[in-house]
């Protein structure tokens, strides 16, 4: 077996689905970003202010490395962690499902957050950008797509859970 792992621009659900995902399956729930905070002591918002977006990167890769290398989870990742060559690597060992949203609904999920440093001051054109920017990196490492866009957390539970049965992952 191998970990499921879901990635999705911020909004698609990744955590949300991740835990319920998870409890049906079995398996245990770990959320990248909560590891990454525990493990700095600090948000995520803190790190980008007072280290900068590189030492965050650096911190991400080898906390979802040390992740993966641990018992098999449904693993939430950070939207960008595929941007690093040595993740996307990694993943290939895995399930990888990709929570598809549309920008519209990305933007009525997220909304204001202020603890999503890479969305501050327009977030409608931080998120089109960072869509923009990802798909082609999201498409290529994952294994299975579900798009979230118009479901409910229930209805793109049950879509996830059918695709990972699909390919043959049950509880």
């Amino acid at each position: 077996m191998a970990s499921i792992v879901l990635i999705g621009v911020p909004g698609a659900g990744k955590s949300t689905i991740g835990e319920l995902i998870a409890a049906h399956l079995g398996r245990p729930f770990v959320d990248s970003d909560h590891v990454i905070e525990q493990r700095a002591g600090k948000p995520i918002a803190d790190i980008f202010t007072t280290d900068g977006e590189p030492a965050f990167r650096k911190l991400e890769a080898d906390t979802i490395a040390d992740v993966l290398a641990g018992p098999d989870a449904v693993v939430s990742l950070g939207g960008g962690a595929l941007g690093n060559e040595a993740t996307r690597e990694l993943v290939k060992a895995h399930t990888v499902l990709w929570l598809q949203t549309g920008l519209a609904q990305a933007v009525d999920r997220v909304g204001l957050n202020r603890n999503r440093p890479l969305l501050l001051g327009n977030v409608r054109g931080q998120l089109a950008s960072l869509m923009t920017a990802r798909e082609p990196i999201y498409r290529e490492a994952a294994n299975l797509a579900v798009d979230t866009s118009e479901l409910t957390i229930e209805e793109v539970t049950h879509a996830a859970l059918a695709v990972l049965a699909e390919a043959g992952i049950t509880a």
